[in-house]
């Protein structure tokens, strides 16, 4: 609800810089017609910008205390697996493959003024992969990789503020990762974000066997 409220924020933002875009490019008469033709343009880029920076906030959601981030059920179809993702409340299935399986999620920490009012810290999923242990069945794997959410017309906030070290003084962009466990038929992992990372918790026997096996 709060990563919501924020992307129309953001879009409000967007508007208004819009509107003021317009007024400069037809409001009144052409006095130094380049000038504001530019500075117009310019505004209609920053918009635009700032409206694609909302949408890509409204894809995160807010880190729930006391709940895990989702669920993961595998079920095995031949050499393939069906794995059901359940996300506060939504379920979709993705097609993996292996032995093994790895989460990458990324995170959004507040810092700064943002910490002081309360914001709460944001996740997304990133994606999913799976691996096998043998690399002539990896070399041939054709469903190792799963991506989970996109950022669209190259617009990603959390990838832009992490490779470049920004912050903006309000962001601390990172990345969290389940790293490879066991995959098993009917095995079903909750997973929860604690303050050392991520931890996948074994729901049913299958997944406890699974774990046991691999150890």
């Amino acid at each position: 609800m709060q990563y919501n409220g924020l992307a129309w924020a953001t879009a409000l933002l967007a508007l208004l810089v819009l509107f003021v875009a317009l007024r400069v490019l037809f409001g009144g008469r052409w006095f130094l017609a380049w000038l504001r033709g530019t500075c117009g343009l310019v505004l209609l880029g920053g918009a635009v910008l700032v409206g694609l920076l909302a949408y890509d906030l409204s894809r995160y959601r807010t880190w729930p205390a006391d709940a895990p981030l989702l669920t993961l059920s595998f079920h095995r179809t031949g050499n393939l697996y069906r794995v059901d993702i359940l996300e506060a409340g939504v379920e979709r299935s993705v097609t993996l493959e292996g032995d093994l399986w790895q989460l990458d999620v990324r995170l959004l920490q507040w810092k700064g003024l943002a910490q002081l009012i309360g914001l709460q810290p944001g996740y997304r999923l990133e994606k999913l992969g799976g691996r096998f242990l043998a690399i002539e069945q990896q070399n041939q794997a054709r469903y190792t990789q799963v991506q989970l959410t996109r950022s669209h017309y190259g617009v990603d906030l959390w990838r832009w503020l992490r490779l470049g070290h920004h912050d903006l003084l309000l962001f601390d962009a990172q990345a969290r990762r389940v790293t490879y466990l066991p995959m098993a038929d009917e095995a079903v992992f909750n997973i929860g974000l604690t303050p050392g990372g991520l931890l996948a918790q074994p729901m049913n026997q299958a997944a406890h066997q699974a774990l046991q096996d691999w150890r």
